[in-house]
Parts: structure tokens; C-alpha cells; sequence
């Protein structure tokens, strides 16, 4: 019997570490082809280059799809959608795959989804059934109802997909693929490496000896033109609070110029001599990064999904992850300096918490693989409402 041929589809950064452990597991799967896409930002150098950690882990591209539209904005995001569907119909023609796998809910990912559908190539959404405080929800809702498996990281998640008329037949907590790699970070007793000398970056090199903290945050589509002034409440935090710090560069989402905008500009006036800034970084070493932290900053869901599995504390500003599952790791603020400032003093002195499953154990890699090879295909919908 020939290999049951699987297409996954890697538009961002976070999105290859949300499933390379889903992708390590097909690749040595005896009876599944590995036809691996890379599309979007994940191939582009000012978002962090993802396709370079891809090809050092070993994986063979089938496809790269470049169609990202620059400008930032929302009308840059609906056209880079609008350009996948028309690249992304071309390789799944070439490759003609028995599974289509898509990610999450980024914008690119809705791409994916429409594009296997209207080819009747049976789709499998992993992270479906979360809610959240922006676009993503609707993107992430919307793939739900277009995919045929979904591989759910938390029991509300799947009960969510459920009641949105699902086949509860085919609908797996598998937990997130994601918390695999958080998994394999808690053996280390201290970091591992250089940050400075294995990413490079620029800005000061603070000593890391004495404790960090790690900022991430990104642009909310919905409040994109208030971006540059979300930054920078967070920047006068971290400024005044003068900790050693390691910052990550936002996402392609609309307002990331404004996010960049407001960075470089606070940094040129204040030099900011404890804070070093980075593209990118492997998913494993970031979460090494993570782990050995005081605190994370911002708004990303490493901090309310891996995080939480690590125990690290984390700041949680604004609405971008409202309403998604929490463990006890996170603080919840608004965009205000002296709010940030407060959360990041408070989760220092409170340490980590207790380690939480609600996204899963660490085996979720190896589950997906083995759905993939055995579920029914099909492309059509069982009523389920």
C-alpha cells in the first residue's frame, strides 16, 4: 500500500514550533509521506528567516509559496490571503496530497484552509476551538468549519468545536504539539547556551547571571492603529525597571510597523542599556530561554500555553488572549506603564508556579501522526446540527 502522502503548511514562525514535533513524527513514520510547505513570513529574513531553523532540522522543503504583501496593514493582510489561496491551489495540484494539515489561526492560515477545501482535499486544523480577543478567533473558527479532523489542545477546546456542529467522532484533544518540545526543557538545570553569541541581535548584552526577563508582543489587528502606543507603555516599563531583558521582534500582523516604529524610536532617544533585541530563535532554545527566565512580557500565547506547562510567570497585557484557557502562571494588565511595571515586580517575587497540563503532556506529536494515518478520508460534512 503507497504512503499516505501529508501536506503541512508553515506560514510564521510560531507555527513551526507550535508542530515540529507533529512533523518529526510523520517524517519517521513508516507508512506517511511528509510533503512539507513554507509560505509567509516563515521566509522572510525581517521576521526571523523560520525556513532556515526548518532545513537545519533536517526537513526537505516540497514547496516554498512567497506571498506576503508588504504594508503591514489589514488590507496588506486580506490580499497576502487572497495571493496563498491562488499559490497554495498550484502546489497542492503538483503535490496532490491525501491530507492537508494547517496550524492555528494566523491570517495565512485561512489560505490553506480554503484552498484544500475547494480542491476536496481533506483538511486537519491543529489548535482549533480556542477563543481570543482579535481576528484570530474569527480566522480560527472559520478554518474549524472548513476542516474535517481537528486536533483540539484542551478539553473546552474540543467541547467548542463540538457545539459549532462538529463530528465529535472527529474532533481529538490531543493537546498541543507544542508542550512536546516544553517537555524535554525541564530536564535542563541552566541555560545552555550564548543567546548573544549563537542569534547575534543588537542592543546591550546584559548579564543574564542574576535573572531576565523575556518580552514578546505583537500588534492586535483590531487595535492596530494604537500599536505604537501599546509598545510603548510597555517600553517605559521595562526602561524604568532597568532589569536585564531580551526582546523578541513582533509578527508580520497589521500594526507591526507602529510596534516597530514605536521600538526603534524609544531606543534611539533612551539607548535602553540593559534591554538586547532578537529576530528569532530555534523553538527548543526559546523555550530554554523561557524556562530560565523571571518573567515573560507581552502578549504571545507561549505565555499562556508553554509557559504555563514551565511554570514561568508572565505578564499578560491587553485583550489579545482573552478568554483562552489559563494556568496559574499569568497576570492579566491593561496597556499602562505603571500597571506593567507592578505585574512584572509581583510575578519576579512570586517565582514559578506549578507546572499545568491544560494544553496537554507532552505526547501530542506522535498522536497526531498516528490520526493522520488512519482516519477515514473524507472531505464532506456529517450534520451535526
Amino acid at each position: 500500500m503507497p504512503k499516505r502522502k501529508i501536506v503541512v503548511v508553515i506560514t510564521a514562525r510560531p507555527s513551526y514550533s507550535r508542530v515540529k514535533t507533529v512533523l518529526s513524527a510523520i517524517q519517521r513514520h513508516p507508512d506517511l509521506e511528509l510533503q512539507l510547505v513554507v509560505a509567509a513570513s516563515a521566509l522572510l529574513d525581517r521576521y526571523g528567516s523560520a525556513v532556515n531553523y526548518i532545513e537545519k532540522d533536517g526537513f526537505t522543503i516540497a514547496a516554498k509559496v512567497f506571498n506576503v504583501l508588504e504594508g503591514e496593514n489589514l488590507t496588506a493582510a486580506a490580499k497576502t490571503t487572497g495571493i496563498g489561496i491562488l499559490e497554495l491551489s498550484t502546489v497542492f495540484d503538483n503535490l496532490k496530497p491525501d491530507i492537508v494539515v494547517t496550524v492555528a489561526d494566523r491570517f495565512e492560515t485561512m489560505a490553506t484552509a480554503i484552498a484544500a477545501s475547494y480542491m476536496n482535499i481533506p483538511l486537519a486544523h491543529i489548535q482549533g476551538g480556542e477563543v481570543t480577543g482579535n481576528i484570530d478567533e474569527k480566522v480560527r473558527h472559520a478554518i474549524t468549519k472548513l476542516a474535517d479532523y481537528h486536533f483540539v489542545a484542551s478539553e473546552n477546546a474540543k467541547e467548542r468545536v463540538i457545539k459549532l456542529g462538529e463530528d465529535p467522532e472527529m474532533v481529538f484533544n490531543t493537546g498541543c504539539p507544542s508542550i512536546d518540545l516544553a517537555d524535554e526543557v525541564v530536564l535542563s538545570e541552566m541555560l545552555p547556551f550564548d543567546p548573544y553569541e549563537k542569534y547575534g541581535g543588537v542592543g546591550a548584552k546584559p548579564d543574564l547571571a542574576d535573572g531576565y526577563l523575556v518580552v514578546m508582543q505583537h500588534p492586535v489587528t483590531t487595535e492596530y492603529l494604537d500599536s505604537r502606543k501599546h509598545i510603548e507603555a510597555t517600553l517605559e516599563a521595562i526602561h524604568k525597571l532597568n532589569k536585564p531583558t531580551l526582546w523578541f521582534w513582533p509578527n508580520v500582523d497589521a500594526g507591526a510597523d507602529g510596534t516597530s516604529t514605536g521600538i526603534r524610536a524609544f531606543r534611539e532617544q533612551h539607548q535602553l542599556p540593559n534591554v538586547h533585541f532578537f529576530k528569532n530563535m530555534e523553538g527548543k532554545d526559546f523555550l530554554q530561554l523561557l524556562y530560565h527566565s523571571d518573567c515573560l512580557i507581552g502578549n504571545s500565547s507561549v505565555g499562556i500555553r508553554e509557559c504555563a506547562f514551565l511554570g514561568v510567570p508572565v505578564v499578560n497585557i491587553g485583550s489579545r488572549q482573552n478568554r483562552r484557557d489559563r494556568g496559574g502562571n499569568s497576570a492579566d494588565v491593561d496597556y499602562c506603564q505603571n500597571s506593567i511595571e507592578e505585574a512584572i515586580l509581583d510575578s519576579v517575587q512570586r517565582g514559578k508556579s506549578i507546572s499545568s497540563s491544560i494544553y496537554g503532556d507532552g505526547k501530542a506529536g506522535t498522536q497526531i501522526a498516528e490520526l493522520l494515518l488512519h482516519l477515514p478520508l473524507q472531505f464532506h460534512k456529517t450534520i451535526m446540527y
